[in-house]
């Protein structure tokens, strides 16, 4: 596998970040349904964005 500067530098490897991102995008979630505030989702089946409250409602964006 071929490095790249990114790489080199910090040594950590792309699967390794991608968990870290991960992760991280779940605790920012846990944080907002914590305080109350909608989680921006997309739907794949509808093809729609939504916000998702912490009470399980889904409110869909509309159209332009």
């Amino acid at each position: 596998m071929e490095e790249n500067e990114l790489d080199s530098t910090c040594g950590v490897p792309d699967d390794e970040l991608t968990k870290r991102f991960v992760e991280a995008v779940r605790i920012a979630n846990e944080i907002k349904k914590i305080k109350g505030v909608p989680i921006q989702k997309y739907d794949d089946d509808l093809g729609l964005s939504y916000l998702e409250y912490p009470d399980g409602r889904r409110e869909y964006a509309k159209e332009a």
